[in-house]
């Protein structure tokens, strides 16, 4: 049995997977203890798949699990933490941006009792103004607003305990924030700073869209505030209403003007509609979710899984 269980999702890596495989079996070669290297692929359209089942024939610390279709990062990751054996389970990225030459660095840490140790990046080689800004103020409003204590700049790269990784595989939810899940369980945590390296080779996978998405699913999955938002937005929409209505009788009891004219009441409207449709949508976010869990569909489905003996079924 392994002691110590690597975790890495890829989706269209091709690319990267030859200079992954050795970095990552360099440090692994470097350990006190059996390890082993759990490769998901999320549904890849490239030699990706192919990749894997060769890094599994040369060398049989090598998992790899092939999902039907694409399911996203997060499931990817839950897919590799449900596969895992070992006692200390690292979950890194597979485009080289998480450099696993620090995985020693947080398997001290976690010799010093720390059950989470989480990457926290101090500094992003290479990446735009405007995404570097959005991850930041993302990250502050999300823990001002989260009914946990969520720590700023961190992704899903981490080092958890097996107890940990227990808890997290017992969460039957569907829309999976696993760096918000990650703090929600407790236990020592503390936070690894360290300099995000540049994409190795390919495309960026986390596109704008993806990444709105999953700060729109850490949101609403670790707070009710946006709920509150809808009523705070009625209340005022309400409290304005009165104050134009008292307005308006004061302007034609004591003085000699009037409100005519189509333009007040078309952005009077305008405004209340806006309150309504913001309000709709944010129910909407809940509701939706709420729909996606009470379905039960599992999380995932494999079509290939290498085993350590070298054994490959197919589902």
């Amino acid at each position: 049995m392994p002691k110590y269980s690597l975790v890495i999702p890829v989706y269209n890596e091709q690319s990267n997977i030859p200079a992954l495989y050795q970095r990552v079996s360099a440090v692994m070669d470097e350990l006190d203890d059996r390890a082993e290297l759990i490769l998901i692929d999320d549904g890849s359209h490239d030699r990706t798949l192919e990749l894997l089942r060769s890094l599994h024939d040369r060398d049989d610390r090598v998992v790899y699990l092939s999902l039907a279709r694409n399911f996203g990062h997060q499931i990817a990751v839950t897919a590799g933490l449900n596969y895992v054996r070992g006692d200390v389970i690292i979950v890194l990225d597979g485009d080289l941006q998480d450099p696993p030459e620090l995985i020693p660095d947080l398997l001290a840490l976690w010799r010093q009792g720390y059950h989470v140790v989480y990457a926290q990046r101090t500094k992003r080689v290479r990446e735009g103004w405007f995404k570097r800004l959005c991850a930041y103020t993302f990250y502050r409003i999300l823990k001002q607003l989260a009914n946990v204590e969520l720590p700023t700049d961190t992704g899903d790269f981490c080092l958890m305990d097996r107890s940990v990784v227990d808890l997290l595989n017992q969460m039957p939810e569907r829309n999976r924030y696993l760096r918000g899940l990650r703090a929600w369980v407790g236990f020592r945590q503390i936070a690894f700073k360290f300099d995000r390296d540049s994409r190795y080779a390919g495309s960026v996978k986390y596109t704008f869209a993806k990444s709105l998405g999953l700060a729109i699913n850490g949101l609403v999955s670790f707070s009710i505030v946006p709920l509150r938002l809808s009523t705070y937005l009625g209340l005022f929409s309400a409290v304005l209403a009165i104050v134009m209505a008292l307005l308006v009788l004061y302007w034609r009891v004591f003085t000699n003007s009037t409100l005519t004219g189509f333009a007040t009441i078309a952005i009077a409207i305008f405004f209340i509609g806006a309150v309504q449709l913001i309000s709709i949508g944010i129910l909407g976010e809940y509701i939706g979710r709420i729909y996606e869990e009470v379905k039960h569909r599992p999380l995932y489905t494999l079509s290939e899984v290498g085993r350590k003996l070298g054994i490959v079924d197919s589902e």
